[in-house]
């Protein structure tokens, strides 16, 4: 008979299954697109020049951005991670070939992105240095 040190032992040289190892939300395979499709999203640099609550939304604001060749109004739910006036200034990589789509009655004129959703928040994509805004992301 083995004792528990024994079976201790061989428990923790097991190797695991890759289902115990991957996050939930890392199983999950996304749907491929083709090369043709994705370069038809064009994503950009942009500055954020302000940024506010949305008005009866917790989780969304409403952002002012500089893309370059014009200035943008984006709605993103972000406001659970950052403070408004903690964006001012911040280059952020957004999807700018976007139908304009309504939050909350607000027109959003594209998308930032960011990762995450989870206890942490999200976090923004950005570049780590500055860059001209409007340049497209390669």
């Amino acid at each position: 008979m083995e004792s528990n040190s024994d079976i201790d032992k061989a428990i923790a040289v097991q190797p695991a299954t890759s289902q115990e190892t991957k996050p939930e939300a890392a199983q999950e395979t996304p749907q491929r697109i083709d090369y043709d499709a994705f370069c038809k999203v064009e994503m950009r640099v942009a500055t954020v020049l302000e940024a506010e609550l949305v008005q009866g939304a917790d989780k969304l604001l409403r952002l002012t951005i500089d893309v370059g060749t014009e200035k943008r109004q984006l709605v993103a739910g972000i406001a659970r991670s950052y403070a408004p006036a903690d964006l001012v200034g911040k280059q952020i990589v957004i999807v700018a070939n976007l139908q304009p789509r309504k939050l909350r009655g607000v027109e959003s004129n594209g998308m930032l992105l960011a990762v995450g959703e989870s206890a942490e928040g999200v976090v923004l994509l950005t570049v780590d240095r500055k860059v001209d805004n409007g340049l497209q992301v390669k």
